[in-house]
């Protein structure tokens, strides 16, 4: 049987963490089976070049917002692309990418429909709720990253759990692998996220301020960018670290930023199953992480270390205890390292999503 024609789809094909885990399925989908095609809204960003580099064909699907005529024009080209490329299988990554396949894709009449929780929806507004209760209806199935969120669509959304299916993110292991830490910079702890409310990057900053009262070594790196720039900044500034806090932008590649970590903190009010904290564990740092969402499926009392969401002092102690014992580091970077190389390749999480295809009815 030739591969089987798919599209994949996402808003954007810029920084993020649903654009990344598309492009990574898109790119590790076994050629013999399947033929990804990616569907966007917008074109740019820093995921094209590398779709494109992989030969992977990428079609626009101009929206603008789904209140004018740009949703039907588009619907009208979703309609024609998968009739001429004879895809049966239409994947969405995305709440907005959930919302456009389930009205129009449906009415194209593809014969599987796959949507995407990959957060918490008590994130989202309330308009874009009501519409993803919308999907759930619309959909063949809901691919979930970890059990916390299957929990959530079950319980508060009341989506019958046969139609969810787990799929763990995946991690590109030649990427994102231990390497030697820089020589002579001292201790690094770091993190990477986009720079939001929900991030708690707030108590990061109050955590590192106890503790740079009492060490001179650590410094903090914080990448990413976001509406919360200004606000970390000046808080940095009143609690006098702002020499010690390093502020960076967001990139694509953020492996060699890993490998400069010695500790990787995660500190978010509300997460699901973290990219970045799968990458820093592969990288080879120890991570602590907030006991919320996906992470306690990551992080065991073997692979890091877990503290209270918004409990800036249970952090302090954490970080303490890395710092003051590096046997302790030492042992948690290894341990989680290698959880992930075992558990969490990409290798692993593409041949769990053609499961999943194939279950579906695309095989």
């Amino acid at each position: 049987m030739p591969p089987q024609p798919v599209l994949l789809m996402t808003q954007s094909l810029d920084l993020g963490g649903s654009e990344r885990q598309m492009t990574q399925v898109a790119r590790a989908l076994d050629p013999g089976r399947y033929t990804p095609h990616v569907g966007c809204f917008r074109l740019g960003g820093v995921r094209e070049p590398e779709l494109r580099a992989a030969g992977i064909p990428i079609v626009q699907f101009p929206v603008t917002s789904f209140r004018n005529l740009s949703a039907v024009v588009a619907a009208r080209q979703m309609r024609r692309y998968l009739l001429d490329h004879r895809i049966r299988l239409v994947h969405s990554f995305d709440t907005p990418s959930n919302v456009f396949a389930a009205l129009w894709a449906r009415a194209a009449r593809v014969s599987t429909l796959l949507t995407s929780q990959r957060a918490h929806r008590d994130l989202v507004s309330a308009p874009y709720r009501r519409l993803l209760r919308l999907t759930d209806r619309r959909a063949h199935g809901i691919v979930v990253n970890c059990e916390f969120l299957r929990r959530h669509l079950v319980e508060d959304e009341r989506v019958p759990a046969e139609r969810i299916h787990l799929c763990y993110n995946g991690v590109d292991l030649e990427e994102f692998h231990p390497g030697p830490r820089p020589v002579g910079e001292g201790l690094g702890i770091g993190t990477i996220c986009a720079l939001r409310p929900e991030k708690g990057l707030d108590i990061l900053l109050e955590a590192f301020a106890a503790l740079a009262r009492a060490y001179d070594s650590p410094r903090l790196t914080i990448v990413g960018h976001g509406p919360s720039l200004g606000s970390l900044q000046a808080l940095a500034h009143r609690l006098g670290i702002e020499r010690r806090v390093q502020f960076e932008p967001g990139v694509a590649n953020v492996a060699g930023w890993l490998r400069a970590f010695d500790i990787f903190v995660l500190p978010s009010r509300s997460e699901a199953f973290s990219n970045s904290l799968m990458e820093a564990m592969a990288c080879g740092c120890a991570v602590v992480a907030s006991r919320v969402g996906g992470n306690p499926e990551l992080v065991a009392e073997d692979r890091g270390l877990l503290f209270a969401p918004g409990d800036a002092s249970a952090l302090e102690q954490s970080l303490r205890l890395l710092i003051d014992r590096p046997e302790v580091r030492a042992r948690l970077a290894t341990t989680g390292a290698a959880f992930i190389r075992e558990y969490l390749s990409l290798t692993v999480s593409a041949r769990r999503m053609e499961e999943i295809y194939r279950f579906a009815g695309v095989s």
